[in-house]
């Protein structure tokens, strides 16, 4: 009659088994933490674009649409010089607040290095996704925040690029990465910096 437990070797087998399991859950985890952004908890420039390249090859195959936001927040290079680097990460912060509050459950936000954010939203137009960024602007812009008995408000500037088939992900992001050039310089031109006592 055969033992419940098995044989030696079906034990070596189920323990070889069991630690492969959980070799595998630990590559998932560091794989996981190697695209966060451990600061904000969403994607960084890895995750993100990875998403991107996922996105662009499920427009080519089903006909989707979707836009690509690229967003740049404004003057957090004063705010860090002034305050400090906590408070540059506190500005950053809220702006990824902002964001997550602002996109769908099915939308994807990173960030992409420093103060630039990316959105990649789905089934928009092209005017859609220029109203989407204007709201996003003008909810940042609606942040205030307080070091050292100032009232800070950073702001952003978001460039737009609508995502086909043909595009590659180095190339899209490229394109709303000039978009928000553009922008910026707009909004520069238009808004002094606000700190306030």
């Amino acid at each position: 009659m055969k033992s419940e437990i098995g044989s030696p070797a079906q034990q070596t087998i189920r323990a070889l088994k069991a630690k492969l399991a959980a070799a595998q859950a630990r590559v998932d985890e560091l794989q996981a933490w190697a695209e966060t952004d451990i600061l904000l908890n969403i994607y960084n420039r890895r995750g993100f674009e990875r998403e991107l390249a996922r996105s662009i090859a499920y427009i080519k195959r089903y006909g989707a649409t979707g836009a690509l936001i690229v967003l740049d927040v404004d003057r957090l290079k004063p705010i860090n010089d002034t305050f400090g680097h906590a408070a540059g990460d506190a500005v950053l912060k809220g702006v990824a607040a902002v964001l997550m509050r602002h996109v769908r459950s099915s939308d994807i936000v990173g960030r992409l290095g420093g103060d630039e954010f990316g959105l990649l939203l789905w089934n928009l137009t092209d005017d859609s996704a220029l109203a989407k960024a204007r709201a996003l602007e003008d909810a940042i812009d609606q942040l205030t925040f307080v070091f050292k008995g100032h009232a800070v408000s950073a702001g952003a500037s978001a460039g737009v690029a609508s995502l086909g088939p043909m595009d590659e992900a180095i190339t899209i992001l490229e394109q709303a990465d000039r978009a928000m050039y553009e922008r910026k310089k707009l909004r520069r031109s238009s808004k002094p910096a606000q700190v306030r006592r």
